[in-house]
């Protein structure tokens, strides 16, 4: 190993940010924007917004007509292929190999991971939402992990902050469960979501249906959406990144507004595996970081460090760091634990012979949402299980398949006619359920066993709980009430399981709380350890709600930015 032999002042900034993703390109922004000298170090590979190979590609262009080889699949994508949609043509450039980045798993856990500048801003779902005030108390109403020690008034300027600049489209209910923030026009819906959306309303007792709120350009006002982005086409081909800009993502967001500062330094394919830390003055130094193209290990320093490699990571630096500077940086024996995921996958579709006169214009990137109706504090509320879910669905009518039917039983003019006429319409409904934080549900590292880069990897034993099972049926039958009740046929309910982190939102490891004794970081996202640390990925959630964390990480983060220049101004740090 080779570590750096500059002097101490070539390697070191005002601030160091840990991953390129929604939150590290927050925290790049931030504080870039407050005038610090900051490195930004990316695991992966260089991506500038435009570095998009499929973004343009019609299905026919991509090899094997958008699949992959079962065999590739099993030699290098036998986890990330679990999702049943990253590993294609147009996105599998976008996910790691397994086969490179190996992880082992106790109880079955879906790590799905992308390592490139950007991370998943690229290719995540961009439903935002905002927590509300019963989501911040949860923990401390019912006696669950540790309370929170912010509550929704302390985040909501910070809401509204992210959101204008990120740009999230969506519709004001007046809901105390899902609070309205400030929104660019909503996504229309089409009309066998309004069927639905009508249906509901009369025939539900409360239930809203709504669009999707989504980190998308419905107006765009180059004043305010800064970086390089344009508004929304309709093209619904997000997953492979959105060469208009028409999505929030770092790289044609955060990073670009950073590097206009001139105050950033951004180094790719740099692995930070732990801390640099100052045991006399119990704060970090810097970070230590393997340069995956040469193999070479370096050491840079800051007075303020920002972690936000995601949840996973973002925990294992920590957790490693006690590994290599033989230190404790947790008193609360929580670090590490407390994974928690959506569980999901469950649900109900139908259809309808209504509308064969309609098509949908373009291609819509979005469908709708149903707000949390259970456990809201009232009588007709109350369920069995704590908390509860949303749901994420939405309408299409068919493609041309179903002619390949009509081929064996007509010819001629009804052919003809069969072959011009799409599909029936048709609508699912998935449920996005809460998971309770359960501090059984632990990461460990295994120090045998090395990624290419050399590496230590990790070890996942978490698993749902009874209250999340407890949950399944109101999120298949209640789907499916629904539906019939908005007048739709031939419903069905599903339960396809999901397993922890095949949501994709992982949380927790180390937690927020009101002290060392029950929490890895404090209410301003700083390690107790070291309060120049700063985690504001998901790694700091305290509870998980049933809402995309997205948003709340952007939030976290921009406050979190803003009390680190602060103490920094004040000589605290």
């Amino acid at each position: 190993m080779k570590f750096n032999s500059q002097g101490d002042e070539e390697v070191t900034y005002d601030a160091i940010v840990v991953g390129t993703g929604i939150s590290g390109g927050w925290a790049a922004k931030e504080l870039t924007e407050k005038g610090l000298k900051t490195l930004v170090l990316e695991k992966g590979r260089m991506v500038q917004h435009g570095d998009y190979p499929t973004a343009s590609l019609d299905t026919w262009d991509l090899d094997l007509n958008n699949n992959v080889p079962a065999e590739e699949i099993k030699e290098h994508y036998y986890k990330q292929n679990r999702t049943g949609y990253t590993v294609r043509p147009q996105s599998k450039h976008w996910f790691v190999k397994d086969s490179e980045h190996p992880y082992g798993e106790t109880e079955r856990f879906d790590w799905m991971r992308g390592y490139h500048v950007g991370g998943r801003s690229i290719m995540w779902g961009r439903h935002s939402y905002r927590w509300s005030d019963m989501d911040f108390t949860a923990n401390a109403r019912q006696g669950i992990a540790t309370p929170w020690p912010v509550g929704y008034a302390e985040i909501d300027p910070w809401y509204t902050y992210v959101e204008t600049f990120a740009g999230i489209s969506g519709e004001k209910l007046g809901l105390s469960q899902l609070p309205d923030g400030n929104f660019l026009p909503m996504m229309p819906l089409n009309c066998v979501e309004e069927q639905v959306r009508k249906g509901v309303a009369e025939n539900m007792g409360g239930r809203v249906v709504t669009a999707g709120r989504v980190a998308h350009l419905t107006a765009y006002d180059p004043s305010v959406h800064l970086g390089t982005r344009g508004a929304c086409q309709y093209r619904n081909r997000c997953i492979r990144g959105c060469p208009y800009g028409g999505y929030f993502s770092s790289v044609s967001s955060t990073i670009p507004v950073a590097q206009a500062t001139g105050n950033m330094t951004l180094r790719p394919n740099s692995s930070v595996y732990s801390l640099i830390y100052d045991k006399e003055n119990k704060r970090a130094k810097g970070v230590r970081f393997r340069d995956t193209t040469t193999g070479e290990d370096h050491e840079v320093f800051a007075k303020v460090i920002f972690l936000c490699a995601s949840a996973i990571p973002s925990s294992f630096i920590v957790m490693n760091t006690e590994h290599e500077e033989g230190v404790t940086l947790d008193t609360s024996g929580e670090l590490g634990g407390n994974i928690m995921d959506h569980h999901f996958r469950v649900g109900a579709s139908g259809s309808t012979d209504d509308y064969g006169d309609k098509i949908e214009k373009g291609r819509k990137p979005n469908g709708v949402y149903i707000p949390r109706y259970q456990n809201l504090g009232d009588r007709n509320s109350k369920k069995d299980y704590l908390r509860g879910f949303g749901y994420q669905g939405g309408a299409g009518r068919g493609g041309w398949g179903h002619t390949v039917r009509e081929m064996n039983v007509k010819v001629g003019p009804e052919l003809k006619d069969a072959l011009i006429r799409p599909g029936k319409w048709t609508m699912g409904l998935t449920a996005f359920a809460e998971t309770l934080p359960d501090t059984k549900n632990r990461m460990t590292i295994d120090r045998d066993k090395l990624d290419k880069d050399g590496l230590p990897t990790l070890v996942f034993d978490a698993k749902w709980g009874e209250n999340e099972y407890a949950m399944v049926d109101d999120m298949m039958n209640d789907a499916a009430e629904m539906l019939e009740a908005a007048g739709l046929k031939d419903v069905s309910t599903y339960n396809a399981h999901s397993y922890p982190g095949l949501g994709i939102h992982e949380m927790g490891m180390a937690r927020m709380g009101s002290s060392p004794s029950n929490s890895v970081v404090d209410k301003h996202n700083r390690l107790w350890a070291a309060p120049n640390v700063y985690m504001t990925d998901g790694a700091f959630m305290t509870s998980a709600a049933c809402v995309n964390p997205s948003l709340t990480y952007m939030a976290f983060t921009a406050r979190a930015a803003d009390h680190a220049v602060n103490e920094l101004k004040k000589m605290n740090i």
